[in-house]
């Protein structure tokens, strides 16, 4: 078997990087430095040639906000104070959580609410009294009063002029930002 031989120090030195001397001509270490300098975007070149650099303000504000000297620098606990910290802010969401759910209950009986509040409108007639008011009582249905039951629901139920006092255009979503441009006061109807 023949035994392995190790690798020469010249031929180390040959390809080398730190041994290697410059073989290339003077034209050439150029391009190849201007190669090197090529970068894949264009936007430093076109900023400078423009002179002015825009910049997001948003960008700017969350640097000046997480880099600004009076920035506290962030928390860290002991395991201990970590673990009392966890138990308040548990006991803090579970509060949130508690009066969101009293807050949705709340609107589910104001809803239940108005539902038949809504519902008995429409089953009123024009004197205030229901088919089962009237059988009760012993009242006939009369033929004409088929028209006039329900006739304070659909008022109710009308949507007639709820746009009048302001335009439809400025009914947007609300967002957490203000609108670019502002109430505009030159629009007329």
């Amino acid at each position: 078997m023949a035994s392995i031989k190790a690798p020469s120090l010249a031929l180390l030195r040959a390809f080398s990087p730190v041994v290697r001397s410059e073989t290339l001509p003077w034209t050439a270490r150029g391009c190849l430095a201007q190669q090197q300098k090529v970068h894949f975007s264009s936007t430093e070149s076109r900023e400078k040639r423009k002179g002015n650099v825009k910049r997001d303000p948003r960008i700017t504000q969350i640097r000046y906000h997480l880099q600004h000297p009076l920035t506290p620098r962030p928390l860290r606990f002991s395991r201990n104070r970590y673990l009392r910290h966890w138990t308040i802010h548990r006991a803090w969401m579970r509060y949130q959580d508690k009066l969101r759910n009293d807050r949705q209950l709340e609107l589910e009986r104001q809803y239940n609410a108005m539902s038949a509040a809504c519902e008995e409108l429409r089953l009123i007639d024009h004197e205030g009294m229901t088919a089962e008011d009237r059988v009760r009582l012993g009242q006939s249905q009369k033929a004409n009063d088929a028209g006039e039951t329900g006739r304070l629901y659909r008022i109710a139920m009308r949507k007639n002029g709820i746009w009048n006092g302001v335009p439809i255009e400025y009914a947007r979503i609300q967002t957490e930002t203000p609108a670019r441009d502002g109430w505009n006061h030159a629009w007329t109807r």
